[in-house]
């Protein structure tokens, strides 16, 4: 699930221990928001020279540098963030791979994912449905129906994992077909939320592609991911996995964005887009066999959809 706000920088790494320097930040945030990116580049570089391990300031710099124009400056700072944060909480690796300084595929972290929908997860519902007209579950659940209906089989199931399952939006949507339906997300704060609706069997902190190993092969009858997969830029570990987890006749739904070119891309958005060329190659390879794969916009942004496929997998072996 997609939120349409990039992260700010949390408590954890807004402190330098030094008050004075901690003011910086604010002040060099306000020059960059003014449009004064060279007096925040510029009051940033003697912070970071001063407090070589604020993490913050240095992440602050790569933006300020990058809005300036100094595509070597930006990633140097940026560079620099994400040493001082191997975890890379702020996304600095995105930044780097929007730079073109590092690979796409491998730069979005999960601590990066964690803090961006922990912050987003107090007002998500409501800025997903009421500004950006998001439909993800509904595009998924019909997507469902429709296959179901054309093999001839009730959209009925006994187990289902929803993979990135943010606060629950899907399962009002597949409850009544799965009798049991379990789900995995990385924000604790979004976990919260979902098992607030009582309708998980369970429910898990944890990365989609271990939620898939640890279950036992051949136990899934249906694995969703409602707009999850745009932070995931390799699609083969998870689409092996959910093949080694699928039951016999079992079916995989999510959604994806996409582009109108070939490949991956990162979007300015910092959200991964899909080529539907990709999608298939990707599905073969893990043994998947393509249902359906439809063009489905499942957001706006800016007033305009968002290109998007849905996608309704079986395991190869099946047919």
């Amino acid at each position: 699930m997609v939120p349409d706000h990039r992260p700010q920088t949390q408590p954890l790494f807004a402190s330098s221990g030094n008050p004075a320097l901690d003011r910086r930040l604010d002040w060099a945030r306000a020059d960059l928001e003014a449009g004064d990116a060279a007096a925040a580049a510029e009051l940033l570089t003697d912070t970071v020279g001063e407090a070589p391990g604020f993490v913050a300031a240095w992440f602050l710099l790569g933006e300020a540098r990058q809005a300036a124009g100094d595509t070597a400056g930006a990633a140097d700072a940026f560079r620099q963030a994400r040493d001082r944060d191997p975890a890379d909480a702020l996304g600095a690796g995105l930044r780097l791979a929007q730079l073109g300084a590092t690979a796409a595929e491998d730069a979005m972290s999960p601590d990066y994912v964690r803090t961006l929908f922990d912050q987003y997860a107090p007002r998500f519902d409501t800025a997903l449905r009421d500004k950006l007209a998001y439909r993800g579950p509904e595009v998924l659940a019909a997507a469902v129906d429709a296959v179901c209906a054309a093999r001839g089989r009730p959209a009925r199931f006994a187990r289902a994992l929803d993979l990135g399952c943010g606060t629950g939006l899907a399962a009002p949507l597949f409850a009544d077909k799965v009798e049991v339906l379990d789900g995995v997300d990385l924000s604790p704060a979004m976990v919260e939320r979902a098992e607030a609706l009582g309708l998980y069997a369970r429910l898990e902190v944890g990365e989609m592609g271990a939620a898939l190993e640890a279950v036992t092969p051949g136990s899934l009858d249906l694995v969703l991911a409602a707009d999850a997969l745009c932070y995931v830029g390799d699609l083969g570990p998870i689409f092996r996995a959910a093949q080694i987890a699928m039951a016999s006749q079992a079916l995989f739904a999510f959604t994806v964005e996409t582009h109108a070119g070939e490949g991956l891309l990162l979007r300015e958005t910092l959200r991964y887009a899909h080529a539907e060329a990709l999608v298939r190659s990707e599905a073969s390879a893990a043994g998947l066999a393509v249902l359906t794969l439809e063009p489905r916009s499942t957001r706006t942004e800016k007033g305009a959809p968002v290109p998007g496929l849905v996608a309704v997998l079986a395991r190869s072996v099946d047919l």
